[in-house]
């Protein structure tokens, strides 16, 4: 049986065009998940940088309505004192003869006029930490938006890994989902759209149950602030 020639060649050929078609789609892969990562890990850079500062703000405003409450307490001390200094008064002024009294009127007058504004300082301080507090709430929503975005960007970096690794195609495109919910929830934050998936959220910054002490301190906390 005699071999011929051209058919040795034309079946290297084909293997030859069969391996460089793979190796092009290889290639071609690998070039499309190299170009997302680093689109993606730019992106996820870009919101790090706006996140901590987000962060800062959050600290700042938790810091400054901590300090706004302690000074709403110590008003609130200062205009009970003088609540009560004006009562002594009226009581001791009720036992004094009629030509002592006046005196006691001007200084009842003037512990009142403390009382007034004390009152007045006090409302203002609590005023302005809530307002903190709303500040800190409104922050919080973009900061977890940030803190989604990280999440699922991290996960579409991982599965464009696997894709790389194990050149599957239906994989990028897998990949791809987490990769626009990352991005979405990354612009999101960057310009502060009311947007905030609650159950999502809950799943990633989930805490422990609290203990029966922790419990019974936070109630006690809350009992003695809310006398103030």
């Amino acid at each position: 049986m005699e071999i011929d020639p051209t058919e040795v060649v034309n079946f290297d050929d084909e293997e030859e065009t069969t391996a460089t078609s793979k190796e092009k789609s290889r290639n071609q892969l690998n070039s499309y998940v190299a170009i997302t990562v680093a689109m993606l890990a730019t992106f996820m850079g870009i919101c790090q940088v706006k996140g901590d500062n987000i962060v800062q703000q959050m600290q700042q405003a938790q810091a400054d309505k901590i300090d706004y409450w302690a000074w709403y307490q110590a008003r609130n001390i200062r205009e009970e004192i003088a609540n009560a200094t004006v009562v002594q008064l009226q009581l001791q002024a009720n036992s004094q003869p009629p030509a002592a009294r006046s005196t006691y009127q001007k200084q009842i007058a003037a512990f009142q006029q403390v009382a007034r504004s004390q009152n007045q300082k006090k409302e203002e301080l609590r005023e302005k930490a809530e307002n903190e507090q709303k500040k800190y709430d409104k922050l919080n929503v973009h900061d977890d938006q940030f803190d989604l975005s990280d999440a699922f960007a991290s996960i579409a970096i991982a599965l464009f890994a696997l894709t790389s690794l194990l050149q599957k195609r239906w994989l990028f495109g897998v990949a791809m989902i987490p990769t626009a919910f990352g991005v979405f929830m990354g612009f999101a934050g960057l310009f502060a759209w009311d947007i905030h998936p609650q159950e999502l959220t809950k799943l990633i910054s989930q805490t422990p149950p609290k203990t029966e002490a922790e419990l019974k301190l936070t109630s006690n906390y809350s009992s003695a602030r809310s006398q103030f």
